[in-house]
């Protein structure tokens, strides 16, 4: 049952999105996410007969990437709209696979990034199939990728795993991402985030679009996990692999506020994706409370079921409001990087809290996989440590104040 949308002066083309954005979640994402979920084995998420690869033909025929992406023509305000309405269904569908495909549009961003026609036409063509990962984190490296502005942090006292040098016109890239690459085992092209300049530490990085079918190019196994375990994530190595130099399109003068800019825009995602498993762990228990008989009544007529319910409720509804009001700022005003963590840190900390809540509700019946309750618990858990461990963001939020 789900709980109404309170948001004021959404359009009719609005609220058509939304409710189309919905179905798919619905009828595609969730009973996709539940079959991924039990699978033992995550390469068999992947497998070539694997309902994963219709999930992504769904969502192209659809168009939802490019709803989300706007077109430059559209007023911001609504682009922000049409982008949170499709961020919370996709992650009440599904977060794992939410979280495929949003990252599965990174390279299409950063071709149009560059402003190079042959880059756009290669990597950004309307009729693009190509599957994108963001290949940031590394073996040694996680969060600190994202936190090496911090003033604890001396600049050139990190060594990378994945470095790119110049030789000529093309880079050379050489070195490994780590395990937590989403779609790093199924993408076709990353978007590599790597250090070009060593002495310079994480500051001396760059960014390059790099076709994964090149010549020293390798993976690792899928990454087997506790949650999101229909999101692919794996190893991507890199042997001695060129690429023109046009293909990195971010260079070192411009990397660390490149960086800030996508952990803004990367957090405000998360925090609205995980407004959606939250408001699905609130459905969930509240349609299980309604059926479950304990006490010769359904246990919603117990005061503390009832109670924990609305403490529930008001817990989504308040991350709903910060979610959405980050969001419709980033879209209008440069992003403002500490209000993009807080969403992420408080939205994904609200759904494991109201996940688990949820969880308590269903009793013994909450902790097999006969209900979907548990699931959620997981993937939830996951959310406070990718994308920046919550941890460390608040510390880089913190910064900012």
């Amino acid at each position: 049952m789900p709980i109404e949308d309170i948001d004021v002066g959404l359009s009719e083309e609005e609220v058509a999105v939304r409710d189309m954005t919905h179905k798919f979640a619905e009828e595609v994402l969730r009973p996709a996410g539940l079959e991924l979920d039990r699978l033992a084995d995550p390469s068999d998420v992947i497998a070539s007969d694997s309902v994963l690869w219709k999930v992504f033909e769904r969502y192209r025929e659809l168009g939802i990437g490019v709803l989300e992406a706007g077109d430059g023509e559209v007023d911001p305000i609504s682009a922000a709209r049409v982008r949170y309405l499709v961020n919370e269904q996709l992650g009440w569908g599904d977060s794992g696979l939410a979280i495929s495909l949003g990252v599965m549009g990174f390279p299409t961003m950063f071709a149009g990034l560059s402003g190079k026609p042959e880059l756009i036409e290669r990597f950004a063509s309307p009729n693009n199939t190509e599957i994108g990962c963001w290949a940031i984190t590394e073996p040694d490296h996680g969060s600190d990728t994202l936190a090496f502005g911090q003033s604890r942090v001396p600049e050139g006292s990190i060594r990378a795993n994945c470095t790119a040098t110049l030789d000529g016109d093309e880079y050379i890239i050489r070195g490994q991402k780590a395990a937590w690459v989403s779609n790093g085992t199924i993408a076709t092209v990353a978007t590599l985030f790597c250090t070009i300049d060593p002495s310079q530490g994480f500051k001396g990085g760059g960014v390059a679009l790099v076709p994964l079918d090149l010549p020293g190019v390798s993976r690792g196994k899928p990454l087997d996990k506790l949650g999101q375990r229909a999101l692919n994530q794996g190893e991507i190595f890199f042997d001695e692999v060129r690429i023109p130099a046009d293909y990195m399109v971010i260079g070192a003068d411009a990397y660390g506020g490149i960086v800030e800019m996508v952990l803004a825009t990367a957090n405000a995602a998360m925090g609205t994706i995980f407004v959606g498993v939250a408001s699905a762990a609130l459905e969930h228990a509240l349609a299980y409370s309604k059926e479950r008989i304990q006490g010769g009544v359904p246990i919603f007529e117990h005061q503390n079921v009832k109670a924990k319910l609305f403490r529930m409720f008001s817990r989504v509804e308040a991350a709903r409001s910060l979610a959405r009001r980050v969001a419709l700022y980033n879209s209008t005003q440069p992003p403002l990087l500490q209000y993009s963590i807080a969403s992420k840190t408080y939205c994904t900390q609200t759904a494991f809290e109201v996940a688990s809540d949820a969880l308590q509700i269903f009793g013994g019946n909450g902790l097999t996989r006969e209900y979907p309750i548990e699931k959620l618990l997981r993937d939830a858990r996951a959310s406070m440590i990718e994308d920046g461990c919550n941890d460390i963001l608040s510390l880089v939020g913190a910064e900012k104040l």
